[in-house]
Parts: structure tokens; C-alpha cells; sequence
């Protein structure tokens, strides 16, 4: 194949992407007390990887922004969550935002609600985050914020586009990049729907989607429940996941095939945020895997 015939195919609005560039640039979800495990796997994984890294209500300011130093040591773009509610003043969030860009070169930070019903402190929601100025003040480039293919279940559809736009268009405002990562999602078709969608409503950024690495099926049934993300029992069915097998493991082989067909330039810019529940090493191990399985079109 031959240079301009490869950028036309993967270019052009109606025209498949290939399944063996999908994951291209693919970043990771790592805690705090998962950093030894993104250590022992560094050497498999893209020098300048994204690795977010999410605020849990067990682990301080402290244990995020050592994860952070570590993260940029191993030689990747660490990427901070800040969950809203759970920030208890403005002299907090600068706090942490300054030492997070001079400690640990942090350029991108994800932006979240949070989990508490009502807030600590004086951010209700993530556009209260990103309007206080001091992301862009403190030499932040990128900001994320989350997208909600299979739903959300505190939020209408209608509410969920119009708040993600108004995130963007804050964002993009203050001198930033916009950049939406999906909830982990179970079923493809859904994906390229709602990509579709926010295509068509003028939302032109870069998506990266949530996918659940390989793990037991108990587990992610578990962090399904937990994150309440939509999975019916048809949902997992078409993951590869049956819930009456529940000994059994499953990886996202189904979901990235599926995605990889389905993607066209249309789509825009998409990538894949990993979600390791069954571990680093095996979540970096399947893309390996799922690489050479689909290098063959690669060839030229």
C-alpha cells in the first residue's frame, strides 16, 4: 500500500480505520498504589503515553502527586484526575495544580463531578473547576473531561450534550485543548453512535474511549455496577461476557474489532484509554497480542 493510498484509507469520512493502528497512542488509568505495576510494565509501553491517574477518596494529595512524579520518571504524561466535590477549597485545587505542573510537568488534568452527592467545598460540578481560571494560570494545556456513551444514570441525554459542550466551550476559551475520555464501555455499536452524535453536534475533539482490559468476569461485572455504567446482560453478551460463567475471564477483543470496523474519519479523532482491572501487565500484554494479530495489514 502505498503512502497516499494509506492516508486516504484512513482519512477519507466512509473509509474503515485499520484494525491495527486503533491502538496507536493508547493511554492507561493507573492509581496511585498501581504505580510499581506501571513500572514493571514501562518498557512494553509507548515512551510519552498519557497515564491518568484518578482521584480516589482513600488516597490524598500527597500519594496523587507522587504517582504523578513517578509517572513522568518512567518517561509518560502523567494526567491527573480532580473530582469537584471532593476539593475542599480554591486554595486547595491551585495548591495542588501548581505543585502537580512544577513537581511533575503535568500539562493535562481530567475534570470530574465526582462520586459525593453534594460538594466538600465550593465546586458543585467539573465547569466549576475549569471557571476559576486556574488551570490556565497555572501553565495547564489540556483539559478532560468525561463522556457518557452508555448513558448516565443522574443525567438525562439532552442534559449530558448540553453540559459537555458548554465543559468544551469553557475550556477552549481559556486558552486550552479540549479532550473527552469515555467512561469504559461494553458495547461498540453504542460507541460509534454516540460518537456520531457528538459529531453531528459540532463537539470536533479529540475522544479517547474507555475500554476494560482483560480481566476475570466477576471483576468487571463488579466495576460496572460500581461506576454505573448501563451493561445489561445483552451488553456484556456482545463484550464476550456471560454473567452465568462468572469463573471465567474476558478481554476487549469483540469491542476493539468492532470499534476498528465501525470508525471512520467522520468520527474524528478517537483513541483508547485502558481501564487495567485485571492489571497493567495484562492489559499491555493484549495489546501486544491484539497487535500482531492484526499486523498482517499493516503491509505495504
Amino acid at each position: 500500500m502505498t503512502t497516499n493510498a494509506r492516508q486516504d484509507r484512513l482519512t477519507h469520512p466512509h473509509t474503515p480505520r485499520l484494525a491495527s493502528t486503533i491502538t496507536d497512542a493508547y493511554s492507561l488509568e493507573v492509581s496511585a498504589t498501581a504505580i510499581a505495576g506501571l513500572s514493571a510494565a514501562a518498557p512494553a509501553i509507548m515512551r510519552g503515553a498519557t497515564i491518568a491517574i484518578p482521584y480516589l477518596p482513600n488516597q490524598d494529595d500527597a500519594a496523587r502527586l507522587a504517582a504523578a512524579c513517578m509517572v513522568r520518571k518512567l518517561g509518560f504524561a502523567p494526567m491527573p484526575h480532580l473530582s469537584a466535590r471532593r476539593i475542599g477549597s480554591l486554595d486547595a485545587l491551585h495548591a495542588f495544580v501548581r505543585r502537580a505542573v512544577d513537581e511533575a510537568g503535568v500539562e493535562r488534568c481530567l475534570v470530574i463531578a465526582g462520586d459525593p452527592p453534594s460538594p466538600i467545598g465550593p465546586f458543585p460540578d467539573s465547569v466549576s473547576l475549569i471557571d476559576t481560571g486556574v488551570f490556565e494560570r497555572c501553565g495547564i494545556r489540556t483539559i478532560a473531561v468525561a463522556g457518557h456513551p452508555e448513558g448516565h444514570p443522574g443525567m438525562p441525554a439532552s442534559e449530558r450534550w448540553d453540559v459537555l459542550k458548554r465543559k468544551c466551550r469553557s475550556i477552549a476559551e481559556r486558552g486550552m485543548a479540549p479532550l473527552i475520555v469515555t467512561q469504559f464501555a461494553f458495547d461498540a455499536d453504542l460507541v460509534l453512535t454516540w460518537l456520531h452524535a457528538l459529531r453531528a453536534r459540532g463537539i470536533a475533539h479529540p475522544v479517547r474511549v474507555g475500554v476494560p482490559g482483560p480481566a476475570g468476569v466477576a471483576v468487571l461485572a463488579r466495576y460496572a455496577a460500581r461506576c454505573g455504567v448501563g451493561a445489561c446482560t445483552a451488553m456484556l453478551s456482545k463484550y464476550g461476557i456471560s454473567l452465568g460463567k462468572l469463573l471465567g475471564t474476558a478481554g476487549p477483543d469483540r469491542f476493539v474489532d468492532r470499534l476498528a470496523t465501525g470508525l471512520t474519519g467522520a468520527h474524528g479523532e478517537v483513541s483508547l484509554h485502558f481501564f487495567p482491572f485485571g492489571g497493567i501487565a495484562q492489559t499491555v500484554a493484549w495489546v501486544e497480542q491484539y497487535r500482531a494479530r492484526t499486523a498482517p495489514h499493516r503491509a505495504d
